[in-house]
């Protein structure tokens, strides 16, 4: 894909939703990183309900750490792996009070060094609450990546490095969000719906449903 057709397709993004942002939903960088975390392998959907309740009683670090891990099981039991999930959160809850004085970390390697965050996780933080101009690349945003033509990879970090190479510099702040809106809601895993797609025209995938 050329960079003219690359520069439209993100123009058209942008004008359709001048500001885009996570569906997941929070009040705070905690929040948002507490969310992120329980968000692997669940829909946002999922992960919005179990924190509305969880929130509304622990939203700091010290809260949830005063639940426990089998308190804190009880809010987000509905999502899958939670005692893993359960676990992780705990553990990061003691560090951030322990090392950064409950606040999160505005940085990538401290962000990772926590249990359960890695890479995808600290990218959504980074971009979402301060600001970074990261790119995480899920599934969705892997299956656009690669469908559309934008950036082929066979890896998630070959998709993520690429795009950080290609998207023009003025889209990268929003990229993974249109990216990852347009693949829950219009490029689908299954039956991709071509027809209501704004970028069809650009789009270099051969098997449109047209």
């Amino acid at each position: 894909m050329n960079k003219e057709k690359r520069y439209e397709i993100f123009c058209r993004w942008r004008e359709a939703n001048p500001h885009p942002t996570t569906e997941l939903k929070f009040n705070s960088t905690f929040e948002l990183l507490i969310a992120v975390m329980l968000s692997a392998q669940s829909t946002d959907k999922g992960v919005n309900k179990a924190t509305e309740k969880l929130f509304a009683v622990a939203n700091t670090p010290e809260k949830i750490l005063a639940l426990g891990e089998e308190g804190l099981k009880e809010y987000i039991k509905t999502i899958g792996l939670y005692n893993t999930k359960a676990k992780n959160i705990i553990a990061t809850c003691k560090i951030l009070i322990e090392k950064y004085n409950s606040q999160v970390p505005d940085d990538r390697k401290a962000l990772e060094s926590l249990p359960g965050v890695g890479r995808k996780t600290a990218n959504v933080v980074l971009n979402t609450a301060f600001g970074h101009p990261t790119i995480a690349v899920d599934t969705h945003i892997f299956r656009v990546a690669n469908r559309t033509g934008i950036a082929k990879g066979k890896t998630v970090n070959e998709v993520e490095k690429t795009l950080l190479k290609v998207v023009p510099k003025e889209f990268l702040h929003d990229a993974h969000h249109w990216m990852i809106l347009h693949g829950r809601y219009i490029c689908t895993a299954r039956n991709p719906k071509c027809r209501a797609c704004l970028i069809s025209d650009l789009c270099e995938y051969k098997e449109k449903n047209l």
